[in-house]
């Protein structure tokens, strides 16, 4: 039993770490326009309910923990917890845990990420147009956002392609995920990059290394970049098609294409 204890308590302390308190985030510089950003609303549960019972559980590990999502599992018995863009599942007693990704052996499907889309979805909405910048051809056919850094080898990739991208019908909507961190030469550029009169020349300067002149404002850096650890990003690019299901990194324009078309041939299906 040690090595999966030790394995599950691993995973949450490291969702833990990122949680500071105020005064403590107030003491590190690094971590100061992280902690101007509003707080995570935790999940209100029934006292007595197997979504209450699970909430508990959860919280007994770690109490800082913020909870996006608790609804029925795919296997009878468990809810399904989904925390920092882990898929948990906790029996209905709340006396077990397991954690990992839930296969659908004759479906051949994993059944954790509905629950994990579910939530980037509604996270990815919540940000207003105005703080993306948009790359997208006239009628697009598919819309995907990404989290991007400006350093990172893949993502500057993606941009070098960006017209391949358009030209498919994709459109390309950036969220800004600076990922040496806000107190970064790099999370300066991207504020720089937003503060930008013509962000999408900005950006494209920032990724092709051309000079950016530096600029400061009120600017979605640091909400970008929290949003991104409560979906649980892990590394840049970061690609959501519309309905919260997470791209497989980097995907050249006729491979990301082909995914997003096979996505909507589902959906439309199951309707």
């Amino acid at each position: 039993m040690k090595p999966l204890f030790i394995a599950l308590f691993s995973a949450f302390s490291l969702t833990a770490c990122a949680q500071q308190t105020d005064a403590e985030a107030a003491q590190d510089p690094a971590n100061a326009a992280s902690a101007a950003a509003p707080a995570v609303a935790q999940i209100e549960t029934t006292p007595g309910t197997p979504e209450d019972r699970a909430r508990q559980a959860i919280l007994s590990i770690n109490p800082n923990l913020a909870i996006e999502l608790i609804d029925e599992a795919p296997i009878p018995g468990f809810r399904e917890v989904v925390v920092s863009g882990q898929a948990i599942y906790v029996s209905d007693d709340g006396k077990y845990l397991l954690q990992g990704n839930l296969f659908d052996v004759q479906q051949k499907r994993d059944l954790s990420q509905a629950g994990l889309s579910k939530v980037r979805r509604g996270l990815v909405e919540q940000v207003p147009a105005s703080e993306r910048i948009v790359f997208a051809p006239a009628n697009p056919k598919h819309t995907v956002t990404v989290f991007t850094d400006v350093e990172c080898g893949y993502c500057r990739r993606l941009h070098e392609e960006i017209a391949d991208y358009n030209k498919r019908g994709i459109a390309i909507e950036y969220l800004a995920f600076p990922r040496m961190g806000l107190d970064s030469d790099d999370a300066r550029l991207m504020v720089s990059v937003w503060c930008s009169a013509d962000r999408r020349k900005a950006l494209t300067d920032a990724k092709a290394g051309r000079n950016v002149p530096p600029r400061e404002c009120d600017n979605p850096v640091a909400t970008h970049y929290q949003l991104g650890q409560r979906i649980g990003l892990t590394g840049t690019p970061l690609i959501l098609a519309q309905d919260g299901t997470q791209m497989p990194g980097y995907m050249p324009p006729d491979a990301l294409l082909t995914m997003l078309d096979d996505l909507a041939a589902r959906a439309a299906a199951a309707e």
